[in-house]
């Protein structure tokens, strides 16, 4: 099962992000409070967000990859592939990847995860090749954004959320990094446990398709969970 679980690729698009963040700043009224590179402990390590954006309209989550070529996946695919030029890139389903740092800000601050909105956006020269959900963007966010306009919290529950993330998340230095790196490391190098939810992985084979024969570790959650990992 070709799948690239590798994390070179993984770490390099974490500081294109970063850079996109700071490079395109949002321009949003004063009722919506943005933070980025939010990084928080989870029982399985740390998670880094890019962008938490809390307002009374709801708290949107904001993942936001940098690559260029065709994108292919669909809602409920583990991975989605990228191509440019012939080079094919399998990666994980930036949605299932989303709801995992929903979870981790949902616990951290209180707050009701039907009241957040999961935000994926392609930045670079890409194109999205097949039917995606509305809240698969290329490009800018902000009209999604303002989109929401039913007001789901007071002005003070802004304000608790905001400050319960603020002092729950990690602090923005070169070693919060190198940790939450070491992090995924061990939970995508590991061939007992999920690296999506942390249940135990089952060794699998493929029994149709081109990969058919071939042995895989699948989430013993399935399908709840479609992680998927190589052999070796």
């Amino acid at each position: 099962m070709s799948v690239e679980m590798s994390l070179g690729p993984r770490f390099t698009g974490w500081f294109g992000e970063l850079k996109t963040v700071f490079a395109q700043k949002l321009f949003l009224p004063s009722e919506y409070v943005d933070l980025n590179n939010v990084t928080i402990g989870t029982r399985r390590g740390t998670t880094q967000i890019d962008h938490v954006i809390v307002s009374r309209y709801g708290v949107f989550v904001v993942e936001t990859k940098n690559m260029s070529g065709w994108i292919f996946g669909s809602e409920d695919a583990p991975f989605w592939t990228k191509t440019n030029r012939g080079d094919k890139l399998r990666f994980q389903n930036p949605l299932h990847q989303n709801e995992g740092h929903i979870r981790a800000l949902s616990n951290l601050a209180r707050i009701p995860p039907e009241r957040m909105h999961s935000v994926v956006v392609f930045r670079g020269d890409c194109s999205l090749r097949t039917p995606l959900p509305p809240n698969v963007l290329t490009g800018g966010y902000i009209t999604y954004v303002k989109s929401k306009s039913q007001v789901v919290f007071a002005e003070a529950e802004v304000t608790r959320i905001v400050e319960a993330i603020k002092a729950g998340m990690l602090p923005k230095t070169h070693a919060t990094h190198l940790e939450h790196i070491d992090h995924l490391r061990q939970r995508f190098d590991s061939t007992t446990t999920c690296g999506r939810c942390g249940s135990p992985l089952v060794l699998r084979t493929a029994k149709s398709g081109s990969n058919a024969g071939n042995q895989f570790y699948g989430c013993s959650r399935f399908p709840s969970c479609r992680y998927v990992r190589n052999v070796g």
